[in-house]
């Protein structure tokens, strides 16, 4: 296998294609009228010995420097005539640990990276990707039986596709919705059947199941809370610590004797006025 590399490393660098080591170059145009190749590096997805992986082994090419202006259908018509192409999909970035795919959507997707990609390719057949790895170029993404669309007309053909059906969308929310009660009932219904019951080694799984649900706080509700916060932080207050608060604190109290002594003296004028006033 090492020896497969080193030959093709060799005759790719013959044929003055750049490659790194262990890829081989597929160059690739957009149109005829483009002069310059670009080139895919592709090799085959391997994985270390004990580690999953979510791609079939000996059956998945893995693709680097994928341009943006192709698509997963783009670059399965390219590595058709190697093999039957099961699947393609482009990435931002490799694929390191086995994780759960969710299912795709065509409402609900994530929002697609922009520039160059990475891509797996997988073929129904073996012997597709030996035949990828010795294909040569160059390939032409756009041709006149398969026109790829660019500039403007790529725009106009993104907001059309933006607009969503209403009916169709409803159809998938209430699927998903479905599937979604489904599992969760599954899962419930797991968790109350282990409830209480020990496992191998006699533990016994403590769950929160039980619990008084918290009812939802209202508006008034929060403004107590932040009334009885702010009254706790008010007596953790260290009074008359500083002098400036010492001087404050004498201020406020002078300045309430005064307010008093003015509501005292308009509160006698009013007795006076309505011959209510007997100072003895």
């Amino acid at each position: 296998m090492v020896a497969r590399r080193r030959k093709r490393a060799a005759r790719d660098t013959e044929e003055g294609i750049p490659s790194p080591p262990g890829y081989s170059a597929i160059p690739i145009k957009f149109s005829e009228k483009q002069k310059a190749s670009h080139y895919l590096y592709v090799r085959e997805h391997r994985v270390r010995e004990g580690t999953k992986s979510s791609w079939p082994q000996k059956r998945t090419l893995f693709v680097l420097n994928v341009p943006p202006y192709c698509t997963e259908e783009c670059l399965a018509c390219l590595l058709s005539p190697c093999g039957p192409v099961q699947s393609v999909e482009l990435q931002g970035k490799p694929e390191l640990t086995d994780s759960a795919k969710e299912p795709k959507s065509k409402f609900f997707h994530p929002k697609p990276v922009p520039g160059f990609q990475v891509a797996y390719v997988v073929f129904r057949k073996p012997n597709g990707v030996s035949a990828a790895l010795a294909l040569k170029g160059p390939l032409l993404v756009s041709t006149e039986s398969r026109p790829v669309k660019s500039g403007i007309h790529k725009w106009i053909s993104d907001y059309t596709d933006s607009v969503l059906d209403p009916e169709a969308l409803r159809v998938e929310v209430d699927t998903f919705m479905e599937a979604y009660d489904r599992k969760m009932a599954e899962e419930e219904a797991k968790a109350k059947e282990e409830e209480g019951v020990p496992d191998g080694e006699g533990w016994v799984k403590v769950t929160r199941r039980g619990r008084r649900p918290v009812l939802p706080r209202t508006e008034a509700a929060s403004l107590r809370v932040l009334e009885r916060e702010k009254r706790k932080r008010a007596r953790k207050e260290l009074l008359n610590f500083y002098a400036w608060q010492h001087r404050e604190t004498k201020m406020e109290h002078l300045a309430q004797l005064r307010k008093k002594f003015e509501e005292d003296k308009q509160r006698i004028e009013l007795m006076r006025a309505q011959r209510k006033f007997r100072p003895y």
